[in-house]
């Protein structure tokens, strides 16, 4: 297999995962698909050094990409848009359901520091130890585990559990 086809298999099984991954953390879809293909290209200009953990190297890479798009947006305000993409639900799943889930996960998601957005990202969604998060985000183990602590804490407070939801139902 040459450099280039391993790449696109790279691509191909790995894009999805990383374009989920910058939609959870810039919350904006056109600015996560920009993200994702200057990875991807980032990732192939380097594609030497990348190969044998083209996902741990890509995963830096985005993290990065994302820290300069907040700069870049703290230094030229904008109005803020949040986009949703339509999605296709899967059947017997009440899609009103579904949105105000989604709703309330981004709203907390938005509630959270961008460190602790980060840490519970590539902890939770993109299934990373403890470690490894601490050497994609550059920091200490310890703090890597008291922002995911801190940022599970404040998203459990404001989404709603079944618990909560059938108390106010009451």
């Amino acid at each position: 297999m040459t450099e280039a086809d391993a790449f696109r298999v790279f691509v191909a099984a790995y894009s999805p995962t990383l374009l989920r991954a910058a939609l959870l953390l810039l919350r904006d879809r056109s600015a996560a698909e920009d993200v994702v293909q200057s990875t991807l290209l980032r990732t192939f200009r380097r594609w030497k050094r990348a190969r044998d953990a083209p996902e741990a190297y890509s995963q830096r890479v985005l993290i990065n990409l994302c820290h300069d798009h907040w700069r870049h947006r703290r230094r030229h305000p904008e109005t803020d848009t949040l986009e949703h993409s339509a999605q296709v639900p899967a059947p017997g799943v009440d899609l009103t359901d579904r949105m105000a889930q989604r709703q309330a996960l981004e709203a907390g998601m938005a509630g959270l520091t961008t460190q602790q957005r980060e840490v519970l990202v590539l902890r939770y969604f993109l299934d990373l130890s403890v470690a490894e998060t601490a050497e994609r985000l550059g920091i200490p183990e310890g703090t890597v585990k008291s922002a995911a602590h801190r940022g599970l804490a404040q998203l459990r407070e404001l989404l709603p559990t079944p618990e909560k939801e059938t108390s106010h139902a009451q």
